[in-house]
């Protein structure tokens, strides 16, 4: 079976691209999705797993968001095959503040317009696009919305908020916590994201969307998730008290993981400590 990983020389699309022994579509490797020739290669594969993205939540950067995260997805769904596999990437916070209104989020939370970033409303409009286009062409399709997935460090990525909470620890660096460090999040490894692609793969699922992430075995507030990572690294952060970061939308979310768990038989089995000790090795 050939994979393909866009986006694998990513901050998560590398250890899934390892995971898997895949080849990489990215701008690092030469390639770019918004190159129609480059994201043909995408019908010579079985498996295409979608992480290349644009991140940016600037507003005067949404005209490069919608074009890397829309037109470059469509890009790679129109060369898709008949029962081949297209894996999305998408994102919690297309429910924005909606997700606020359940203790752990499903998959049927309203994703209506209540002021997402062009980040989170690209990814949605993705979503859409693969609906359609597998459809129309008869491949296999999943939407992961992902929760907060960490992985340990690799190149010059730039982390997310906990590898980035790690880099601080490591370095001796302030952190400075959103709401006093009380927003909860659930946190999942990206090992285990690698083996809910797998379960997809594996399953005779045709099209499935669901909500993915550590659920509540693995959700803890931020001010919790660092206390952790003193513990299983034996280094004591550096608090900036003075500072009070503006809260976070939604302030918490943990991933229902019924769903994922009926269709996929799919589960987390990394402990957030033990996946936290590997971003310190």
């Amino acid at each position: 079976m050939r994979i393909l990983v866009t986006g694998g020389s990513g901050y998560l699309g590398t250890h899934i691209r390892k995971f898997f022994n895949a080849d990489d579509l990215s701008r690092r490797a030469g390639m770019d999705i918004l190159n129609s020739s480059d994201a043909a290669v995408a019908a010579d594969y079985d498996v295409v797993i979608h992480t290349a993205a644009c991140l940016d939540k600037a507003p005067d950067n949404a005209d490069a968001v919608f074009e890397t995260n829309v037109i470059g997805t469509k890009n790679l769904l129109k060369v898709m095959r008949k029962d081949s596999i297209f894996i999305l990437l998408s994102t919690k916070d297309i429910y924005g503040r909606f997700a606020d209104t359940f203790k752990e989020v499903p998959e049927t939370c309203p994703a209506i317009y209540s002021g997402q970033s062009a980040l989170e409303w690209s990814k949605l409009i993705a979503e859409r696009y693969v609906d359609f286009y597998s459809e129309l062409k008869g491949f296999r399709s999943c939407i992961f919305r992902l929760s907060t997935v960490y992985a340990p460090p690799s190149g010059d990525n730039i982390p997310n908020i906990v590898g980035s909470y790690a880099d601080a620890i490591n370095s001796g660096e302030t952190i400075a916590f959103p709401a006093k460090g009380i927003p909860i999040r659930d946190y999942l490894h990206v090992d285990d994201l690698s083996a809910a692609c797998q379960a997809f793969i594996d399953s005779i699922v045709r099209h499935g969307t669901y909500n993915l992430g550590g659920g509540k075995a693995n959700a803890v507030t931020l001010r919790d998730l660092v206390i952790n990572m003193e513990r299983v690294s034996g280094l004591q952060a550096v608090i900036d008290t003075d500072t009070d970061l503006p809260a976070p939308v939604p302030m918490n979310y943990i991933s229902d993981l019924t769903l994922v768990g009926q269709e996929l038989d799919w589960s987390p089995k990394i402990s957030l400590d033990e996946g936290l000790k590997s971003l310190f090795r």
